[in-house]
């Protein structure tokens, strides 16, 4: 699968690039390999039209492969078999991460000049590349250099997965928080609904100061502001709900959170996040066997049947799901109250 990736990339490469290429079967300090043509068997289901280029290479880093050569030249191989394919996990194991670079005790800071480039201009959402870049960030002890790396990917793409991972990692191992809720907060600024950068304010919360009761207010103030900008924004509202889930009082008895959702459904706002959130303060209320006369069963009911019928129809299996769980909560309540009794 890797090779088919490969293939794409090699028919990308320009005709400048396949005429200055010298293979390396026509190099005079090749000659003593024989190169290791791909086994695809003898009647292949889908056969690859590899270019000349990327099969010479990889023919002879099989070869280096099934020798075990560490030298220079192999080295300067691996280097083109991973331009050809960055997705190749096997020409970064034997390139770098555990074999060439420290039989040769190369440089590591030139090998991160390399991955960088790679990363930066060519493959942002390589695993492989960005799994290079941690081993050698590991070897030097030294993350320095990371934050900035990310942030120029995530400028790019600010949902990027892989930068986000990495930068969490560098964040956690070499404690490198501070200065983290300012940088989310431009990212937030300039795309609300930004889900990675409010799961990364998250992370930084917890990776730091933790909910305290302190906190915890005023991550909730953070979230009901930015839901007052843009009231369908699902991440915001997901974070409240992050944030509520280490609130003591749980869903429905923080009095900020609950006159906000009431003033905002009163104003005729019908978000189905706001909806869903009611719901489930009703479904505690509920489940505690509490008679609040504002998170009712009864009230779970309509608006579950509202967000099935006009405001989240594609989830309306769901919604129907979750009014009957309800009530099954409230009859349970119910059975023990008599029973009690």
């Amino acid at each position: 699968a890797e090779e088919f990736v490969a293939e794409g990339m090699a028919e990308s490469s320009s005709d400048e690039n396949e005429t200055t290429f010298q293979l390396y079967k026509d190099r005079k300090e090749w000659r003593d390999v024989t190169p290791v043509p791909q086994d695809d068997g003898d009647q292949p289901i889908v056969a690859i039209d590899y270019t000349e280029q990327f099969k010479d290479v990889f023919d002879y880093f099989r070869a280096i492969l099934q020798s075990g050569e560490k030298s220079e030249r192999a080295l300067s191989l691996t280097k083109d078999a991973a331009e050809l394919n960055p997705a190749n996990y096997t020409v970064w194991q034997y390139r770098y991460l555990r074999e060439i670079l420290k039989a040769l005790d190369k440089d590591i800071n030139e090998e991160m000049n390399f991955i960088e480039k790679i990363i930066v201009y060519s493959q942002p959402k390589n695993y492989q590349v960005w799994h290079h870049r941690r081993i050698l960030v590991e070897w030097l002890q030294d993350p320095s250099k990371e934050k900035y790396l990310t942030e120029t990917v995530l400028a790019k793409d600010a949902k990027n997965y892989h930068a986000w991972q990495h930068r969490q990692w560098i964040i956690k191992t070499f404690n490198l928080y501070d200065g983290e809720l300012e940088y989310i907060d431009s990212l937030i600024s300039d795309d609300i609904r930004n889900n990675s950068a409010w799961n990364q304010r998250y992370f930084i919360v917890m990776g730091t100061t933790g909910f305290t009761e302190e906190v915890l207010n005023r991550e909730v103030d953070y979230a009901l502001s930015n839901i007052k900008i843009v009231t369908e924004n699902e991440s915001a509202w997901n974070y409240l709900r992050g944030v509520l889930l280490h609130d003591k009082c749980g869903l429905s008895r923080n009095e900020k959170v609950t006159n906000f959702c009431e003033e905002l459904y009163n104003s005729g706002n019908r978000s189905p996040f706001l909806l869903a959130l009611i719901v489930d303060m009703c479904s505690e209320q509920v489940s505690q066997g509490n008679d609040d006369s504002v998170y009712s069963l009864e009230r779970a009911k309509t608006l579950c049947s509202e967000l099935a019928d006009n405001y989240d129809t594609v989830r309306a299996k769901y919604w129907q799901y979750m009014a009957d769980t309800i009530e099954k909560k409230n009859k349970k309540e119910e059975s023990q109250i008599e029973a009690e009794q």
